[in-house]
């Protein structure tokens, strides 16, 4: 059977013949191996009429990463180096020999620990950190010798260690700087709104991690400071890299789910360390850190004067002085998964309502929150909610009129029984009220279609990486590989300013409607929170 012309797939694309033949070939989950060439052949079948009813002619995957090292060196200016800046400056291709040594370790005892391994197997993206800015001493210390180690991503065995980067204290120092092009801003929430201001003034590319500002009124000041300005500007929501979401924008594209009027999300954490009580170790010590090793200064930047407390300097979180708590924190990536894919930008209206139910450690920012958004002009209503005293998740549900789609580490779309759409297949048996019809898996990097039992148990089988080209690859280097490619070839970044903005404004309602105890909403005209 040869193609139609008008059928043929884009360069790159997966075809409804690519769908199909995976689907009864099924190498992952091997089921056909244990039916009959009889059974075989009614599975084929029926997977085969199913993608007929979803109208499947060809899917995007993807685009495959290329391995060859970018020509144009960048270099960059890294500010902060807790957590989550270690984190980001392995995922450049720079970390700490501690790091490199406890990964070899765990190889070494279990064949599963791939981390090292992943890690190498990423591409070098060409860029050299010139510059760290940290107010703890002990990780500025860790900061510049993450910036030259010697084993890399792509580097030649043997090879040179990178020069000594800048050591700097006060991160004015650091953006402007003549060998910095760009900054890369993973210091606390309340911080994010001045370094990033100052990093567009002198003219430096920005990545910033969320949440983007601690107020609106900072929110405002950005999307003004990039107004014409030819800075590259990336949040950090790197949820559009993941396969899971490719293919999810790919099914709501295609309709396949009808018009979607709810969307649940949620976020839980059962951890001290979920709940950020962060300044004692798994063993319950403290953790490094005084007056002496920290300019407490410097840390507080502009907010109220308090005296040093290394409560304060670990778990900023539970503070309004200094963040967003749930909101800036975890509910911003469920916003952001949701406006990436059905583009609804910001919100007519918030509710939110909370409290603080089981922490009861002095902290302002409640443990238990749930928001309602409503988007009228989309005919959408967006539930969330979050504990930081369970850890039973949930998922998040995309509900249409004919099939509700669960995406996270894994997609499954089911088909709604009063669908319209699907009310042939329904009535013809093809397929069943609340059957899975739609899996996808990462690693295989193709859809298929669901039939049986067996089918259904390892469809709801999630893994912990995306996948890209066969291999595991980790999201934040693919988010800041998809900036450091704007930076060198233009283009946009999947979480510019346009979608930072709305994400951070709808953060910033749900925070003013708890806070306010009342309805907000947003003023278009006027460009207000009221």
């Amino acid at each position: 059977m040869t193609d139609k012309p008008e059928k043929k797939a884009k360069r790159g694309a997966i075809t409804r013949r690519d769908l199909l033949k995976s689907a009864a070939s099924l190498p992952v989950i091997g089921l056909l191996g244990h039916l009959s060439w009889k059974e075989q052949k009614l599975e084929r079948g029926k997977k085969e009429r199913i993608f007929e009813a979803l109208q499947i002619d060809e899917t995007d995957r993807p685009r495959p990463l290329s391995s060859e090292r970018p020509k144009q060196l960048v270099r960059i200016g890294l500010i902060g180096f807790g957590v989550r800046g270690e984190q980001l400056s392995r995922a450049l291709g720079f970390a700490r020999p501690e790091w490199i040594a406890a990964a070899k370790e765990g190889a070494a005892q279990n064949r599963l620990d791939t981390r090292l391994q992943d890690w190498l197997n990423q591409q070098d993206l060409h860029v050299a950190i010139t510059a760290v800015c940290e107010v703890f001493d002990q990780r500025r210390e860790q900061a510049a010798t993450a910036a030259r180690s010697t084993l890399r991503p792509g580097a030649a065995a043997g090879a040179p260690p990178p020069p000594a980067p800048a050591v700097c204290i006060d991160y004015h120092d650091l953006v402007n700087r003549s060998d910095v092009d760009a900054v890369i801003i993973a210091a606390p929430d309340f911080q994010h709104a001045p370094m990033a201001l100052a990093a567009i003034a002198a003219g430096k590319h920005v990545y910033v991690e969320k949440c983007m500002s601690r107020t609106e009124e900072e929110a405002l000041a950005l999307r003004a400071a990039m107004k014409n300005s030819p800075v590259v500007f990336q949040l950090g929501h790197q949820y559009p890299q993941n396969a899971c979401y490719v293919r999810a924008k790919e099914i709501i594209d295609r309709n396949i789910l009808g018009k979607i009027t709810l969307i649940e999300t949620s976020s839980n954490r059962n951890t001290l360390n979920g709940a950020w009580v962060r300044h004692l170790d798994s063993q319950g010590r403290p953790r490094p850190g005084d007056p002496r090793t920290i300019d407490w200064k410097r840390w507080l930047g502009d907010r109220p004067a308090v005296p040093f407390s290394i409560d304060r300097f670990y778990n900023w979180t539970k503070w309004w002085d200094y963040a967003t708590g749930l909101s800036g924190q975890l509910y911003c990536h469920e916003v952001d998964m949701v406006n990436q894919l059905l583009g609804v930008g910001i919100p007519a209206s918030v509710m939110a309502s909370g409290g603080i139910y089981f922490h009861k450690d002095g902290r302002e920012i409640p443990d238990i929150w749930n928001v309602v958004c409503e988007y009228p002009d989309h005919d959408l209503t967006h539930l969330y909610s979050a504990s930081l005293a369970n850890s039973r998740q949930r998922g998040r549900l995309f509900m249409g009129h004919d099939a509700a789609m669960e995406v996270g580490d894994t997609l499954q779309v089911s088909v709604d029984g009063d669908s319209t759409r699907y009310r042939a297949s329904l009535r013809q048996g093809e397929m069943a009220p609340g059957q899975t019809i739609v899996s996808f898996r990462p690693g295989m990097d193709k859809l298929d279609a669901i039939t049986s039992a067996s089918e259904k148990f390892y469809a709801g089988r999630g893994l912990i990486y995306t996948w890209r080209d066969g291999r595991r690859v980790d999201t934040s280097y693919l988010h800041l590989r998809e900036w450091l490619g704007c930076i060198r070839d233009g283009g946009t970044p999947s979480c510019s300013m346009e979608k930072a903005f709305a994400t951070t404004i709808t953060c910033h309602m749900a925070t003013r409607s708890y806070r306010e105890q009342r309805r907000v909403t947003w003023d278009r005209e006027r460009e207000m929170i009221v």
